[in-house]
């Protein structure tokens, strides 16, 4: 068995020991079998070569490549090794738990394919390369358990295989036994279209456990998909607040039709929080915030929180946005300070915000600060384009004038 981190950055050499560049990453075919059917190398001029593992003639010290070689490029059904799984989170369907990738094994017989990966503390030393005799010194020294943890194919769920298409093994008892948090967190990484396939093969309320730890956002776009009778169902699992708030940002068509569905009991208390929407949230927005880009650096948002935030009351959070203006994340004060500053946003912001909208009732907009401990909540259109964001301050006074 050979180990993707043991080759990995290998030079490459045309069979007449021409060099071509190094090994950067395989793409491999999502099947049963998931044969690696292409090496990506980047060459001298630091450009990305397609090549076909046809043309592949040695893995060795170093990796030899047929000189008459073509260039190809990544096709329907297949998927990076380091892009799409290395790193990555997977379902371990014979555990009944999420874990990362710390390295992937292949196999190297007749075709080179991927036989599994390794989820332990073995894996992630070997991608330091670390060598084996050092392996139980590092293990001692921070009294690490060195056990091999190693997961065939048949045995784990890659989290969004085949761009678009999910193909889930009918492995159903597994799944149920996961933590709806985790699967949440573990969805909210993947496309409307996935999460929904991969919901329909849970019973409805394990369904509704999950929606109701997705973000507001993420519940939205699934329930505008929905069929009415099964929003219907997943939304009377759902807590009255969370179920008012994704109702409130359906259509009246829609929203009508699922609450039609509901058992009077439920409904009556959905009808009671709808209510309440005649004193939405806009009355209290303010456009206090800053709006920065993933790619932005921290040194880029200092700038920008010096030049624009100065006559700003207060600033908690900053807001990420992408080029169609788009909320996609957030960050605060501590993180950019705790950052170097040629670091970019995308690899340290929170992307699984909690957020309101303008229909937002101020009763339900007051739970969530409470639940999430938030001292600020941005609000969301439909196209979820930030509008503004609400403070807590502003909120609770706004609640304690009306109570006196």
């Amino acid at each position: 068995m050979l180990y993707f981190s043991e080759i990995a950055k290998k030079k490459a050499y045309t069979e007449d020991n021409i060099y071509i560049g190094y090994l950067e990453d395989l793409i491999f075919l999502v099947a049963e079998n998931p044969i690696v059917t292409k090496i990506v190398i980047r060459d001298k001029t630091n450009q990305r070569l397609i090549i076909s593992t046809d043309f592949l003639k040695k893995i060795g010290k170093e990796l030899y490549i047929e000189k008459e070689f073509l260039v190809s490029y990544l096709e329907e059904n297949e998927l990076y090794l380091v892009k799409n799984l290395l790193d990555k989170q997977i379902i371990d369907l014979k555990g009944n738990k999420i874990v990362r990738v710390n390295d992937v094994a292949l196999q190297d017989k007749e075709k080179l394919s991927i036989a599994g990966v390794d989820v332990g503390i073995i894996g992630l030393l070997r991608r330091l390369r670390i060598g084996a005799d050092n392996f139980y010194r590092v293990a001692s020294f921070f009294h690490f358990k060195l056990t091999s943890q190693f997961l065939s194919w048949a045995d784990i769920q890659p989290l969004e295989l085949i761009r678009g298409n999910v193909k889930l093994r009918k492995k159903e008892e597994k799944l149920e036994k996961i933590r709806p948090e985790d699967l949440a967190d573990y969805l909210e990484k993947t496309n409307v279209i996935n999460a929904r396939k991969f919901l329909n093969i849970l019973d409805t309320e394990k369904a509704a456990d999950v929606i109701g730890n997705l973000n507001i956002s993420y519940q939205t776009a699934l329930f505008k998909n929905f069929h009415i009778d099964k929003a219907a169902k997943l939304i009377s699992f759902l807590d009255p607040d969370e179920a008012a708030d994704v109702l409130l940002t359906l259509t009246k068509k829609k929203r009508d039709e699922v609450i039609g569905k509901l058992n009077p009991h439920i409904k009556d208390k959905i009808l009671h929080l709808l209510d309440l929407s005649k004193e939405p949230i806009g009355a209290l927005l303010t456009t206090e915030y800053l709006t920065v880009y993933p790619e932005d650096t921290v040194r880029q948002v200092i700038e920008k929180i010096k030049n624009e935030a100065k006559e700003f009351s207060s600033l908690y959070s900053i807001y990420v946005v992408n080029k169609e203006k788009q909320l996609t994340g957030a960050i605060n004060l501590y993180e950019i300070l705790r950052e170097d500053l040629d670091v970019p946003l995308y690899k340290f912001m929170t992307q699984n915000l909690v957020v309101i909208h303008l229909t937002t009732p101020i009763e339900i907009a007051m739970k969530k600060f409470l639940k999430y401990h938030l001292s600020s909540l941005p609000v969301i259109n439909q196209e979820k384009r930030l509008e503004g964001i609400v403070n807590f301050d502003d909120i609770t006074n706004y609640v304690l004038d009306r109570i006196k």
